[in-house]
């Protein structure tokens, strides 16, 4: 058997030593996968293997722990996992058993799961320092401090249990940040993917169009490109789009609508994340192109911040200043450009930061502020650039002609050497190259 997740082995073992290296010799970090969820009785959701595992192994199933003791001499890396099951496996699927997870995974050693049980107290015995994410699994916390708990009660006999516990975020979270190479062509992957759904999504718009039928066009596209969707695609028609997470996609485009849509490819575990807002009859009204243009010159200026060296909260404020600025000059706004700034008044039609970091999880991984100061932006940072405006429908203090309009543009960007890279590059953007793509349609 034959792992596919375009990292090679390799890349994981090295993961792997880095973690371990960043912990220390006497530490011993513990990452169970995710949780298979219920969706209704004996249904279950599509599996979705946790992050950080996916991160360090790129072992798919469920049931399994992965466990790293640096310096062990039997080996390091340990896997438990679900033993080979033919029955099983006709109703289910191949598993990779420990055998697998040593030949196709490159583990030092692996054991049934079945096993964890009896031998993880032996592993956790002699190391002062547990790495783990506490709060995320309560059933797995509780076995965890189970297994501390048996140690704790050889301490008479000699045992040396652990006795200070850590957070695995503050090593792992740093790493992930960071993307390698091979990281980055999976994500251009996903991006390029996400860029011709995208482009599916407005061929098959149109006045009267259902917002679940845009949503067909640009699933069909993930899964044609074995692809899948990162997060619940966002189709909003209308003042839908002024609904940030919008989820019903039930809606239907009249003529003159706007139709946001928010979504993205997952390819390999690395996500997309692009919103585009278009005219369902592809022409803007004046006062939605207004606004589009707005939207737009926002995105511009937050994109000149990208570049290593500048603070990362610097994109926002560009943006909220265009916005603002903007907002003033066609009188959704009133007041002087500083105060109504200091002041939050844009957050009417504003209310969310211009972007988040991107990877394995949409809302990816690391910290955004160090000692309380916005962290300088360094290459391999990958996140998303999506200012947008909403106008409530029922906002009576603006002109009518304004009611209603949902705008959002979004793209994503890694720092470089010398700038950025746009991984969402070739999808129309401007109101001008939508309304060209879609006449061309």
């Amino acid at each position: 058997m034959r792992a596919v997740t375009g990292i090679p082995a390799q890349g994981y073992a090295r993961r792997r030593r880095q973690l371990m290296r960043m912990a220390g010799e006497d530490a011993i970090l513990v990452l169970p996968s995710a949780p298979e969820r219920i969706r209704s009785r004996d249904t279950h959701y599509p599996y979705r293997q946790d992050s950080d595992l996916w991160y360090l192994t790129g072992f798919p199933e469920p049931e399994a722990v992965l466990v790293l003791v640096p310096g062990r001499r039997h080996g390091e890396a340990l896997l438990f996992c679900r033993e080979r099951d033919p029955e099983r496996e006709g109703w289910d699927g191949p598993r990779a058993g420990p055998e697998g997870a040593v030949e196709a995974y490159g583990m030092d050693d692996a054991y049934p799961i079945d096993d964890l049980d009896e031998i993880l107290p032996g592993l956790l015995e002699g190391r002062t320092r547990v790495y783990y994410h506490f709060g995320l699994d309560t059933e797995f916390d509780l076995k965890l401090i189970g297994w501390l708990n048996r140690v704790r009660a050889q301490v008479r006999l000699g045992a040396q249990p652990p006795h200070e516990f850590l957070e695995l975020g503050h090593l792992l979270d740093e790493m992930r940040l960071f993307k390698s190479r091979d990281e980055l062509k999976l994500m251009r992957r996903a991006a390029r993917i996400s860029v011709q759904a995208h482009e599916a999504a407005m061929r098959a718009a149109r006045p009267g169009v259902h917002e679940y039928e845009l949503q067909a066009e640009l699933e069909r596209v993930f899964r044609a490109a074995d692809a899948e969707p990162a997060y619940a695609s966002i189709v909003g028609a209308g003042a839908n789009a002024c609904v940030l997470h919008y989820r019903a996609n039930r809606g239907q485009a009249r003529d003159g609508d706007l139709v946001l849509v928010d979504a993205g490819a997952e390819y390999r575990g690395y996500a997309a994340d692009i919103t585009r807002t278009f005219p369902a009859n592809g022409r803007y009204t004046r006062e939605q192109r207004a606004l589009h243009d707005l939207v737009a010159a926002a995105q511009a200026a937050a994109l000149a911040q990208a570049r290593p060296g500048v603070p990362y909260e610097a994109g926002h404020n560009a943006a909220v200043e265009a916005l603002t600025e903007g907002l003033l000059s066609l009188g959704l706004l009133k007041g002087k450009l500083e105060k109504t700034i200091a002041d939050g008044g844009y957050k009417r039609y504003y209310r969310h930061k211009t972007g988040h970091w991107l990877g394995l999880d949409v809302h990816d991984v690391g910290d955004y502020r160090i000692d309380g100061e916005s962290r300088l932006l360094e290459p391999g940072m990958v996140f998303t650039i999506e200012p947008g405006l909403y106008v409530p429908v029922d906002d009576t203090s603006v002109p009518a002609k304004w009611r209603g309009i949902g705008i959002r543009i979004e793209d994503n960007v890694v720092i470089t050497q010398d700038g950025h890279e746009l991984l969402t590059e070739g999808l129309a953007r401007s109101a001008e190259e939508i309304e060209a793509f879609m006449a061309a349609r």
